[in-house]
């Protein structure tokens, strides 16, 4: 046994001596914490517990036994300190013996001195047994100390019945102040007695001779009057008077000492009973104390008493005792139904459970108490749960019930789940690419993803409790030692037929929270016949993919709890599906609205121009999915015991087509605004460029694209896409582990050059309309018909105005391209010079000297007008030289 205090220490005990029945009081250290913490009491060797009473932990009231040795120690044990020691003793005094004719202030116990009287072979007279002083002379009591006495005499006695009678005791003790002539006279009155005693009934005889013939006189005189009287009527015989004489005499004799001796017997008797009540009041007043510890709440008091009970009177035969130990027992029995409501109550701690178990066991409750607590415990997780989503599915709907689950959501965060707080804020910030519609929802927790965190909660707060109960319950720490003794093969048998029960109880916990969450967030997979006990959301809206991450890092925090207390995978399994179908479908949802926030792209082009030629767009599309993917980063990611969210090949192919619908949605968007009419764009927001002043001149005076320009700029992201974005986002696709890379690089590549085609299609028919407009009023001009034609005089104006387009398209095209290479001639490389002359080459050459002469004036007006600009391509000393 642990001991959680110091040993016992008896300091004093008052009085420190006395007879057997003296009441003492112990004090000390250490005495107990309680009565119940009292488990021994021992003076001078005797068992006095049952008549010790606990006052404190200092203090403790008994009564002294009889006890074999003379003096000794009290010892004290316990329950939480061991056996302890003492540094004082208590002396047990003899009683005092009162003759047969002395005085006395009370009844006298005579059961408890020897009596020589039944000696018949002795011839002593009766009156000289225990004579007062057997030395003949008188008595001088001497004021010697009693302690100090003992101390001279250990172990021995002044008395002389007794075994260890010391006559120098006797002498200093009531004749210490006697002369040596009186000692002389007392050994010469002990050798008469002795010699009396030597000689025997012989003895007295001769000294009684004469009273023995006077006693054989009498008799035969008496004999002799008797046979006179023989011949007279028997009534008036001698005989029959002599017998009415002593009747009455008898008579008279009664009467007399009848009031003394019916006092005596009452006296007897009363004393025999408040013997009885006092030595057994423990039984008597144990009904009213347990009455009073029940109320007190007091119960291993209660329980100790009814052991102690038990073992003292469960097998009496008196019947006073018979009936309050029935009492007793009735008081228990209520005790035990107490308990066990007390034990099926709920909501109720784990702490407290244990303790009514122990409790029932103790009182040896019938059937299995701890098995009935855990079916109760079972009953009332699967009753919160359902409650829970009434509550949640009423809120919802605007008619909250008493206890909304929503009043109490923000004040009742769960420590289990990590980084709560911190992921819901960011999920109200929003990003970045987030559309700018209305975003009021982002400040109120859905109440699907508030009851799921409310649903784990509950279980976890629960189901450990539950789960350590049963633990418990298997390996018998419910249970104390003597019940645990008693009952360890009865529950040996009942914990193999019970394990498949419990089993099945943490399944059905399982089941019923996967099949919430299911009902609440993946309504379609719950089977029609459970939807009206599982489901009942009327819900329109879908949940973000956002929310959906965080109800499945919520779930996995809640499973890594339940692993944590040691459940079997196979029970835990039916959680791993529900995370991996929710990723999956996390998955879709978030691509889905990736989808469509890439349509509405089409709405943040803003048409500025970089160095490059390109605007926003392509980079806002990119950024877009790039955020998409990493907010999938954590779903994505396997946990340990968890699936890839690919593993299904209809997965991949889900996936996939997403996928390539994002890709494909940024190319519609791109040719919308490839097509959009000129009153549409906004370019109230543009800015200038002075790096290209001729190609967007117009731009610099009104602020308006034209449909040429707007082709060239998609027609340049659409080249940037092709080259750069596609690619990174095959990488971040790549990198997030989806399947099928190459079938959506392929495809949307593919859409890609078809629109890139369509578009050039679209800018090369916008360079030549003006050339076929100029041509076919020529050609038609008139109504030409071929049998009212004139004989060709020559060509006529229309081609040659169309030959001087071209020309003019061509020209335009040399100047430009001379003029870009005059301006970086500093810095060209002979690749970059290489590149100048195949671009010039493809042009057609310039044959007359007019026609150099004009591309030559250009040039020059161009750069006296740009001189400014121009400086900025020149290298420093040069500048300096000319400066």
């Amino acid at each position: 046994m642990s001991r959680l205090r110091q040993p016992p220490l008896v300091t004093g005990i008052s009085p420190n001596e006395g007879i057997p029945w003296t009441k003492v009081i112990i004090r000390g250290e250490n005495l107990g914490t309680g009565p119940t913490d009292l488990i021994g009491l021992t003076i001078c060797g005797h068992n006095c517990l049952l008549t010790a009473e606990w006052m404190s932990a200092s203090k403790i009231v008994c009564r002294v036994g009889q006890a074999k040795n003379d003096k000794g120690d009290i010892i004290v044990t316990t329950k939480s300190g061991g056996k302890g020691t003492s540094t004082v003793s208590f002396k047990l005094l003899k009683p005092e013996k009162i003759g047969i004719l002395d005085q006395s202030a009370v009844w006298v116990d005579e059961m408890n001195y020897y009596d020589m009287r039944t000696d018949r072979n002795k011839g002593i007279p009766p009156l000289s047994l225990r004579p007062a002083n057997p030395l003949g002379i008188e008595i001088e009591k001497s004021k010697f100390p009693q302690k100090d006495l003992e101390m001279l005499f250990p172990g021995m006695s002044a008395d002389f019945t007794s075994e260890n009678f010391s006559a120098t005791w006797y002498l200093i003790e009531n004749h210490s102040t006697t002369s040596f002539e009186q000692l002389k006279m007392a050994v010469t009155n002990l050798k008469r007695q002795a010699n009396k005693k030597s000689e025997g009934s012989l003895a007295y005889v001769k000294g009684g001779l004469s009273t023995f013939f006077e006693a054989q006189d009498a008799l035969s005189a008496i004999h002799q009057k008797l046979e006179a009287d023989g011949t007279e009527k028997v009534e008036g015989s001698m005989t029959q008077k002599l017998e009415n004489v002593l009747n009455r005499a008898s008579n008279t004799a009664d009467t007399l000492f009848q009031e003394v001796l019916g006092r005596k017997d009452k006296a007897d008797s009363t004393r025999n009973a408040l013997n009885v009540l006092q030595r057994f009041k423990f039984l008597f007043n144990l009904p009213l104390n347990i009455e009073r510890n029940i109320q007190k709440g007091d119960y291993d008091v209660v329980i100790n008493d009814y052991e102690k009970a038990k073992s003292l009177f469960g097998k009496t035969e008196v019947q006073v005792f018979k009936k309050y130990y029935a009492e007793v027992e009735t008081r228990i029995e209520a005790l035990r139904e107490l308990l066990l409501d007390k034990l099926l109550e709920t909501p109720s701690t784990l702490h407290d459970q244990k303790r009514y178990i122990r409790y029932l066991s103790d009182l040896h409750a019938p059937g299995d108490p701890a098995w009935q607590c855990i079916g109760a415990q079972h009953r009332w997780i699967l009753q919160l749960m359902h409650s829970c989503k009434e509550g949640y599915i009423q809120d919802l709907k605007g008619t909250p019930s008493p206890h909304s689950p929503m009043l109490d959501l923000d004040s009742d965060t769960r420590p289990l789940v990590s980084g709560h707080r911190s992921q819901t804020a960011s999920l109200k910030r929003g990003s970045s690419f987030q559309s700018g519609r209305d975003d009021t929802w982002r400040y109120k927790t859905p109440h699907r993803v508030a009851f799921v965190e409310k649903l784990t909660k509950l279980v976890l707060s629960q189901l450990p409790n539950f789960w350590k109960l049963w633990i418990s319950y298997v390996n018998g720490s419910l249970f104390s030692e003597t019940a645990e003794k008693s009952g360890h093969i009865e529950r040996s048998k009942n914990v193999r037929q019970r394990q498949n029960d419990f089993k099945k109880m943490i399944q059905e916990v399982m089941h019923c929270l996967v099949k919430l969450i299911r009902g609440a967030l993946l309504p379609l997979s719950i089977p029609e016949c459970g939807m009206r006990q599982y489901g009942g959301w009327e819900v329109k809206s879908e949940l973000s993919g956002q929310w959906l991450a965080h109800v499945i890092q919520t779930i996995r925090l809640t499973y890594e709890s339940l692993t944590a207390l040691e459940i079997p995978n196979d029970i835990l399994q039916t959680i791993q599906d529900l995370i991996l179908d929710l990723r999956v479908r996390c998955v879709m949802i978030t691509l889905q609205h990736t989808a469509e926030e890439i349509k509405r792209l089409a709405e943040k082009e803003d048409w500025i121009v970089d160095n490059e030629g390109l605007t926003s767009l392509p980079c806002q599309f990119e950024q877009c999915i790039v955020h998409s993917l990493q907010s999938l980063k954590g779903v994505l990611e396997c946990k340990p015991g968890e699936a890839s969210v690919f593993q299904q090949p209809k997965t991949q192919e889900e996936v996939c087509q997403l996928s390539i619908n994002i890709m494909q949605n940024f190319i519609y968007c791109l040719e919308q605004l490839s097509t959009k009419p000129d009153a549409d764009v906004d370019t109230t927001h543009l800015s200038v460029d002075v790096s290209s002043p001729d190609l967007f001149g117009s731009i610099h005076e009104d602020f308006s694209l034209t449909s040429e320009q707007r082709l060239l700029i998609v027609l340049s992201n659409c080249c940037y896409l092709e080259r750069h974005t596609f690619l990174n986002i095959a990488e971040h696709f790549e990198k997030h582990n989806f399947q099928g890379i190459e079938k959506i690089t392929q495809v949307s590549m593919a859409s890609l050059k078809e629109l890139d085609q369509r578009l050039f299609e679209n800018y090369i028919e916008l360079k030549a309309d003006p050339i076929v407009g100029s041509l076919e009023p020529g050609i038609y001009a008139g109504y030409f018909d071929w049998k009212d034609c004139l004989p060709p005089t020559g060509v006529r104006n229309y081609l040659k105005e169309a030959l001087v387009n071209i020309i003019a398209v061509h020209a335009e095209a040399r100047l430009e391209i001379c003029a870009l290479r005059d301006t970086v001639a500093i810095h060209l490389t002979p690749e970059s010079k290489s590149s100048f002359k195949q671009a010039l080459e493809a042009l057609p050459q310039l044959s007359s000297g007019a026609d150099k002469k004009l591309l030559e004036e250009l040039l020059n007006k161009f750069k006296s007008s740009m001189h400014l600009q121009l400086t900025c391509f020149q290298a420093a000393s040069s500048t300096m030289m000319k400066t």
